[in-house]
Order: structure tokens, then sequence, then C-alpha cells
């Protein structure tokens, strides 16, 4: 009897613990920068306070792709350093995302050679691809809105080979 006046007067939540994991995937997204060339700086001007990324949870870009679960590839990448992109993309634990910011990322661009890589879809499964060569700090905000939509539709449970996030242990 008393505990239901407690919830009537103070009032209660209820949910699952896949949306409080989804909730707290999307509102944390934590962006590995793989500033390779020009775009880099546009991303970097995404994280100052005039375009502020903070606002989205994404304010802590690190540098270590183990503590990352959104890659951001902003610049050419050439053949060479495709190997090392991949390399910190396998790193990185799931659940994760990619970001192609810019036209060089997305298809080579204007560099159509034979060192440059036409598209990082080649080697990386993309999520979100962002336009402009720059591309400008709203369109990346816009890329990371995109993702946190994306993390959006999906449910904790899809990841249950990963142990540190499985709901149905016991």
């Amino acid at each position: 009897m008393g505990l239901e006046a407690k919830f009537l007067q103070d009032g209660f939540i209820t949910t699952t613990i896949d949306s409080v994991i989804t909730w707290a995937r999307r509102s944390s997204v934590w962006p590995m920068p793989m500033g390779i060339s020009c775009c880099a700086i546009e991303m970097i001007a995404a994280a100052d306070p005039k375009y502020d990324l903070a606002r989205f949870g994404s304010e802590v870009m690190r540098f270590t792709p183990r503590q990352c679960d959104l890659m951001i590839v902003a610049g050419t990448v050439t053949y060479k350093m495709a190997q090392v992109v991949r390399r910190i993309y396998d790193q990185m634990p799931e659940p994760k995302w990619v970001i192609a910011m810019g036209a060089c990322t997305s298809s080579g661009g204007m560099y159509r050679s034979y060192s440059v890589v036409q598209g990082i879809d080649q080697f990386l499964p993309v999520d979100v691809y962002t336009a402009g060569c720059p591309p400008r700090p709203e369109n990346l905000i816009n890329a990371v809105m995109e993702i946190q939509k994306k993390i959006s539709k999906t449910r904790a449970r899809d990841f249950q080979d990963n142990p540190l996030i499985n709901v149905d242990a016991h």
C-alpha cells in the first residue's frame, strides 16, 4: 500500500536494458580521428566552440582505437595508408561505425592516380558519407547525427557475441 502511494506521488520510469544501453551508446560516441589531409582542419574546427561537437557527446576524440567506436576518415587515402587505416579499424571494439569525410575519402576526389584509393568503401564498411572538398564542420556534425540515428535503431542484443555487452548473460 505504501509503495503504490510513493509511486503515484513521485512518479517512476520503466525501461529495458536494451534502451538504456542504446541511449548511452548514442549519447557518447567517441571518434577516432584519422586526419590524413586537408579535411582534418575542418574536422578539428567542428570541435571548437563555434560549432561545438560536444553537444552530441562526441567531444572526446581519442587517439587510441581501443577506446573509440566511431572512425572519422578525413582526407586522401593512399594504398600505403589504407593498410594503416584498416589495421586501426580492426583494433576498435564492436560496435563501430565509420564516416567518410570529404570527396577524396569517398571517391578519390580529384586524384585519379595509381596511388590513391578511389573510395575507402573498397576496404572499410562506411556508414555515412559527407560531401564537400573539404566539407564544412556542419557537414561533419550532420554525419555524427546520422550515426546517432543509426545507433538508435540498433539494440544491444544485436551484439550478443561481445561478452562485455551481452544482456542475457547470467
